[in-house]
């Protein structure tokens, strides 16, 4: 069994004893993206207006 295999396995197990003995709350529940692949990409975000003050004119040119 792959590394990866050993923490998937027990992790399993321990879901399905708390599931068995109805210490599971499925309400509080949080999905972290980078355990569950997107199916396509999302919506394209604009990019942020910089908050950083404008450099001043040069007065020797």
């Amino acid at each position: 069994m792959e590394p990866g295999g050993v923490w998937q396995r027990l992790h399993e197990l321990l879901l399905a004893e708390l599931q068995a003995a109805g210490k599971l709350d499925w309400s509080r529940a949080v999905i972290d993206s980078p355990h569950v692949r997107a199916a396509r990409r999302g919506p394209e975000v604009a990019r942020a207006r910089s908050t950083a003050p404008a450099r001043a004119r040069s007065t020797t040119s």
